[in-house]
């Protein structure tokens, strides 16, 4: 809650500040505020053209407008009206700077008329900009409900630059591609391929691989290509590949899933562990602290209580390989409360229940929840709920195949989120691509792959807390621009005219 002070209660002398860190996002958002996109100013571009990201320097009318901050909310404070303001920049101000803004009254005039110096300085004590405000002050109370403000959604997609990026520092995963005959598929392939994700060896049809390869402009010299007239061989000779221990995971190319996966869950020859397969779509939502992984949406259409011990095990897993070190984990359904005609709500209880008990591990467990007090705290405190999940879910189980493909897309096409997708419970991850899905998803879902198959061997991920990680993070941030695409799907000609990010 904001309140004022009236002309009469201000003394001169008197002083107000408040602290602001530079962010990416502010940049993003004071560009299409303003509508000044100079390059300079704007992250992950190289605008000097000499192919190294250049780091952005604040707008000095951004560092400036903090200053309406200390008057507007504090000094003053609400009620208080501009009549001028000068300014005198004398350094630049970077992301990541920590800056403290400050507003001392020098003068008091007739018609309320106050004088106030201002000053905003680095946390390194060197001063940014400074100036004089001359303001109308309030003659009477008000006070105002900040929360009431609506907020602001930067788009952005960082939790795939940093997954990415971790990614690529691991040695590339041998892949077999089964049947990549199609540009979307090879095209997919090829990319993880330049960028160090996977060791491709193409399965299928030679004459049509190459000849896709030449529509789309693919290079495949020093790729392996096994030649084989149909699907069913083609899948078959992948999962054989998988038993001589050539490759470490599958990639499903232009073919149907069954095809593919009959050959995966056979019980003689195939690569059953014990667990069902399950798939995974790995969310990259604007907002969100963490990637969201939402199961099962793509290969179990209504599973019962055993195949959910399955999908909420296996999608634990991903979320740790991915770097959460505990996943909290929503099961999903239409209420909250335990209803026993609906058999989604006992469900989740008893899955909470095992949890409890140690029969799944890794993660904390709770349901059943409605989707609003899983993802949101402010839902979940509104209807009682106290839980270490509600409202901050890694994890959403959805009830049926149904519900969590709605779930999935709705927040790719409605809410922009990015999607990638891995199916895991089998002894390799299979990598399941769509003809939907572009170059990024393709390209995610890969790194998704290698960083799966790095927690089966090691037990642990590589993939560390964001303070840890930029590195890791301009690496995929690099990657992204460099796999942009244009209309038709082919590599974009420059990677400069793309940029990792958007707002």
């Amino acid at each position: 809650m904001a309140s004022n002070r009236t002309f009469d209660e201000i003394e001169i002398g008197e002083s107000a500040e408040v602290e602001r860190t530079l962010t990416a996002d502010d940049l993003f958002v004071f560009a299409h505020a303003s509508g000044n996109i100079n390059p300079t100013h704007l992250p992950d571009i190289d605008w000097s053209g000499d192919g190294v990201i250049d780091a952005p320097v604040a707008p000095f009318m951004w560092v400036g407008s903090l200053i309406s901050a200390v008057l507007g909310n504090q000094l003053p404070g609400p009620g208080t009206a501009y009549k001028s303001q000068t300014f005198r920049f004398l350094e630049p101000v970077e992301v990541g700077d920590r800056l403290t803004v400050r507003a001392t009254v020098t003068a008091k005039e007739d018609g309320r008329v106050l004088r106030l110096s201002t000053r905003v300085t680095r946390a390194d004590g060197v001063c940014v900009t400074e100036g004089e405000a001359i303001v109308v002050a309030p003659d009477r109370r008000i006070t105002f409900d900040a929360s009431a403000l609506p907020g602001i959604l930067v788009e952005r997609h960082q939790h795939f630059d940093r997954l990415v990026g971790f990614a690529a520092g691991l040695p590339p995963l041998p892949v077999a591609v089964v049947s990549p005959d199609d540009a979307n598929s090879l095209g997919g392939a090829l990319m993880a391929a330049s960028h160090g994700l996977i060791t491709p060896i193409l399965i299928g049809r030679a004459e049509a691989i190459a000849h896709t390869a030449a529509e789309i402009g693919g290079v495949l010299d020093g790729i392996e290509i096994i030649d084989l007239p149909t699907d069913d061989q083609a899948a078959r000779r992948a999962v054989e590949l998988v038993h001589e221990g050539r490759v470490r995971a599958l990639m499903k190319g232009h073919l149907h899933t069954d095809t593919l996966l009959h050959h995966v869950v056979k019980r003689d020859g195939g690569l059953r562990t014990g667990k069902r397969l399950t798939h995974c779509f790995v969310m990259d939502i604007s907002g969100r602290p963490t990637p969201v992984i939402i199961s099962d949406a793509a290969i179990n259409i209504a599973p019962d209580l055993t195949a959910k011990v399955d999908i909420v095990q296996n999608a634990i897993d991903l979320a740790r390989a991915i770097g959460t070190e505990v996943p909290k984990v929503g099961v999903l359904s239409a209420v909250e409360t335990v209803n026993p005609a609906m058999a989604s709500s006992i469900d989740a209880a008893v899955l909470s229940k095992m949890a409890e008990r140690g029969q799944i591990t890794g993660g904390i467990v709770d349901g059943p929840l409605a989707m609003d007090n899983a993802i949101d705290i402010r839902a979940a405190r509104s209807k009682g709920i106290s839980s270490l999940v509600a409202g901050q879910a890694d994890v959403l189980i959805a009830p049926n195949l149904e519900a969590g493909n709605m779930l999935a897309k709705e927040l790719t096409f409605v809410a922009h989120a990015e999607a990638a997708g891995l199916v895991v419970g089998a002894s390799v991850p299979i990598i399941l691509t769509s003809r939907a899905d572009h170059a990024r998803s393709r390209l995610v879902s890969c790194a998704l792959a290698l960083l799966h198959d790095h927690w089966l061997k090691t037990g642990a991920s590589v993939v560390v807390p964001h303070e840890d990680g930029e590195a890791a993070e301009e690496r995929g941030k690099q990657i992204a621009r460099e796999t942009a695409t244009d209309a038709s799907g082919k590599p974009a000609q420059s990677a400069r005219d793309a940029s990792g990010s958007n707002a």
